[in-house]
């Protein structure tokens, strides 16, 4: 569609990404949501519909380079260009060192980081030759600092921040707009109200990460001027220790 813009989540969920796609999907972005399992995405694609946005959902792997190259040059062709691209893959599992085995060590790697590079690199493929762009990647706690038996996630997050890192240093001049999140705090989720309800009876007092406060943040970060551009920003409730 001619002066469409399409926004690409990678990992929409029913928290964090999901908010996001509605977020930007409100002020007229076409927002293109991707999970492994494309049914899981029914729900929030049929909701930014109700909404009077437009939305398309793409059941993908993103580990897997022929798939991403392809769910690209898909949304370039068909729908939009893309104009914001977030990766939004967790991957957050708890195994003490000596029960963390190699198959996992890799798995947690390859969805928490490797995949953020492959949607890195080829967003920004579609993205330099218009000069203009967001690329987004979602961050933890894990980003920051390794936690007894989280080996595995802290060291994906850790490479995922310094991916994020470079490609800030390389395509920042070029007009593409690189940043990277670190969200340090439990998000309002089923997860989180039902294995931690002493934490969750904080929320009403802002103690709960709320997913669409969060979308805020993003939208922001895609709207800044490039004079005062943000490369990381942490978003944490009153809760959290730091």
């Amino acid at each position: 569609m001619q002066g469409s813009k399409a926004i690409l989540v990678i990992g929409a969920g029913d928290a964090t990404g999901g908010a996001i796609a509605r977020r930007f999907a409100r002020v007229g972005y076409i927002a293109c949501v991707t999970r492994r399992n494309a049914d899981k995405l029914v729900p929030l694609v049929e909701q930014i519909r109700a909404e009077g946005g437009e939305a398309h959902g793409f059941g993908s792997d993103a580990r897997k380079e022929e798939e991403m190259v392809a769910l690209i040059d898909r949304i370039e062709a068909e729908i939009a260009p893309i104009e914001v691209a977030v990766f939004n893959i967790g991957a957050n599992v708890r195994h003490e060192i000596v029960g963390t085995t190699a198959r996992v060590y890799y798995k947690v790697w390859e969805m928490a980081c490797f995949a953020g590079f492959l949607m890195g690199r080829e967003s920004a493929r579609v993205m330099l030759p218009r000069g203009r762009g967001t690329i987004i990647f979602t961050g933890a706690t894990a980003s920051l600092r390794g936690r007894e038996g989280f080996a595995a996630f802290a060291g994906a997050k850790h490479a995922l921040r310094a991916l994020a890192q470079s490609m800030a240093r390389e395509l920042w001049p070029k007009g593409i707009h690189v940043a990277h999140t670190i969200i340090d705090g439990a998000i309002d989720t089923e997860f989180i109200r039902t294995n931690f309800p002493e934490r969750y009876e904080h929320k009403d007092q802002g103690g709960i990460v709320n997913p669409e406060h969060i979308a805020d943040v993003y939208w922001q970060l895609h709207t800044q001027p490039r004079d005062a551009w943000t490369h990381e920003t942490e978003i944490r409730p009153w809760l959290e220790t730091w």
